[in-house]
């Protein structure tokens, strides 16, 4: 089915995209919530991203990557389109495993404590700036791959 946002892309490539620029806004907004010092919805906002990125990441980047880079990525890695979208899944996957862990750390108690970080403002902003590194990437892997 033909996206809507007048590319070569799919209905669901166009619907990741604008969902995933939402869900980077929303994160911006739940480092705002803990900047007022408001932690319960500092947490749910960023971890109903998370979660809602793992379904999006499962359902439709690792189908494409897998269909569509994986198959040519030993012969033409360095190539714009395999390169880009090499960088961005990692870079996603670190991003993702990340948060994950942020989320284990910072909202259960099932991590031994020596496991736990202990600068919780440092390992967010990082997770934060690596979550941005990935959305633009991504918006990259867009534009390459749909010819924007």
């Amino acid at each position: 089915m033909k996206g809507f946002l007048g590319t070569q892309a799919g209905l669901g490539a166009d619907l990741n995209l604008l969902i995933q620029v939402g869900m980077g806004i929303a994160l911006i907004a739940g480092a705002f919530l803990a900047r007022r010092k408001h932690y319960r919805a500092h947490g749910i906002c960023q971890s109903a991203v998370l979660v809602l990125n793992l379904a999006l990441i499962f359902s439709v980047m690792w189908p494409s990557f897998h269909l569509q880079v994986f198959p040519g990525l030993r012969r033409h890695f360095g190539k714009r389109y395999y390169a880009i979208a090499t960088i961005h899944g990692v870079a996603g996957a670190v991003a993702e495993v990340l948060g994950l862990y942020i989320i284990l750390v910072a909202g259960t108690n099932i991590l031994p404590q020596a496991w736990r970080f202990r600068r919780w403002k440092l390992w967010m902003r990082i997770e934060l700036a690596l979550w941005w590194l990935v959305l633009l990437t991504g918006i990259g892997v867009y534009a390459i791959w749909y010819r924007v």
